[in-house]
């Protein structure tokens, strides 16, 4: 493709999202995972705004902690802009500009969503007119959130988490998150709940041979029922993150014993994810934590995916 850009600046938002639901089978010959995971997006945004260049470059803000985010072509919303490029044939560049309101190395998808703003931002700037389940083709060989985080809303996802099907959610999920200073590796993680698994004890839990999404879990999401949902969300990474970060539990036990309807990792951490009966109870669950000095976020979902807004 080599027709004249259509549009001078493109800004397109996409959402981070929890795992309320997240379940790991053993580890396969080529290392990776099965899983099956509850995606819910939630207000915690990453927002990218895509302009006319002959390069590809990239500056990062945000309302988090930016400074591990690569600039060059590491970063996924490059990556994803550059492989857009090939794709339709266009021979020119794009600079983006991205804001991230997602806390980053968190667990929360937060460069999968900066990926699928690209998508959608160079999509539109360059006129391509790739329809939703083309750009999610094309996202899930960057990463297995970037589908969803085109997608949105609530999902149930299988294979690595990109083969995506939507599931119904009524409602609003109030979530309080906590965020950590530092990152955890997420194949850091998968190996500590390998590792975990392997060990001797009739305690130990083993890898599901199939991994699949408990039914209750998707009943409590249909019927919006907080408290339901909070009774059978579950992350198989929560232990192994907490055998890396020891003190996390220590929060989760402080959310807990404050009235949180559960605490858990969001993906592989170290964002600890806390539901909430409702709007107010997370406002007083978000105080609480903030009187212990952790650094909080309030958000809601399910949220819808990655799209375009009004410059």
């Amino acid at each position: 493709m080599s027709e004249a850009v259509l549009l001078e600046r493109v800004h397109a938002r996409a959402p981070g999202k929890i795992n309320v639901f997240f379940e790991v089978g053993p580890p396969g010959a080529d290392g990776y995972h099965e899983v099956a995971s509850a995606y819910q997006a939630v207000s915690a945004y990453e927002d990218v705004w895509a302009t006319a260049s002959d390069g590809f470059t990239v500056e990062v803000t945000g309302t988090v902690d930016v400074s591990g985010v690569p600039l060059d072509d590491g970063n996924l919303a490059v990556r994803a802009a550059r492989l857009l490029a090939e794709h339709i044939g266009y021979d020119g560049g794009v600079h983006l500009r991205v804001h991230k309101g997602v806390p980053v190395a968190g667990g929360m998808g937060g460069g999968s969503a900066d990926a699928a703003a690209a998508l959608v931002a160079c999509d539109a700037l360059w006129g391509a007119g790739l329809s939703t389940h083309e750009l999610q083709r094309l996202g899930a060989r960057l990463g297995a959130d970037v589908p969803f985080a085109l997608l949105g809303g609530t999902a149930v996802g299988t294979g690595r988490g990109e083969q995506l099907s939507p599931a119904l959610a009524r409602g609003r999920f109030d979530w309080v998150l906590v965020i950590s200073d530092e990152g955890l590796s997420t194949p850091e993680v998968y190996a500590e709940l390998d590792e975990y698994r392997s060990g001797p004890g009739a305690h130990v839990p083993r890898a599901p041979a199939r991994p699949a999404v408990f039914p209750p879990v998707l009943q409590a999401l249909r019927q919006g029922d907080a408290r339901m949902l909070g009774a059978t969300a579950h992350n198989d990474l929560t232990d192994a993150a907490l055998r890396r970060r020891p003190e996390l539990d220590d929060i989760i036990n402080l959310g807990l014993d404050e009235g949180a309807l559960t605490g858990i990792v969001s993906g592989s951490g170290p964002t600890l994810a806390f539901l909430a009966d409702d709007e107010q109870a997370a406002l007083a669950l978000q105080v609480t934590f903030s009187a212990a000095g952790h650094q909080t976020l309030h958000v809601h979902g399910p949220v819808p995916g990655a799209h375009l807004l009004t410059s």
